[in-house]
């Protein structure tokens, strides 16, 4: 390189494109943060929905509480078929009748 003893880019070509790229980074790092809000916010509603630990609720209470079913940290399919989405450690299967079953993550279910 020549120039300034302290330049960092070689032309302005690698100046725009290094510029191009922090802003794709930094779009990408507020999605995640952004998700992780979403995956948080659903974790804390089944937490105070189920106290105790495992709670039939409406759906309806959580989807007016701001509860978004398209994010969630993981799936546990217990050997009955039933499939559990989990955000984190608080987990939910939905029923038949517009309600869900709120669940605690168990020991076990690392085990399948």
């Amino acid at each position: 390189m020549t120039g300034r003893a302290d330049k960092k880019y070689c032309s302005d070509q690698c100046r725009a494109t290094a510029a191009h790229v922090r802003k794709l980074t930094e779009q990408g790092e507020r999605w995640i943060l952004e998700i992780n809000t979403l995956l948080r916010r659903n974790r804390q509603l089944l937490r105070k929905a189920s106290p105790q630990g495992k709670t039939t609720v409406r759906r309806q209470v959580l989807e007016l509480s701001g509860f978004s079913f398209n994010y969630f940290t993981h799936l546990y399919q217990a050997k009955n078929g039933n499939t559990y989405y989990f955000c984190y450690d608080y987990g939910y299967r939905l029923l038949e009748d517009g309600k869900m079953l709120i669940v605690n993550w168990q020991q076990y279910m690392a085990n399948s």
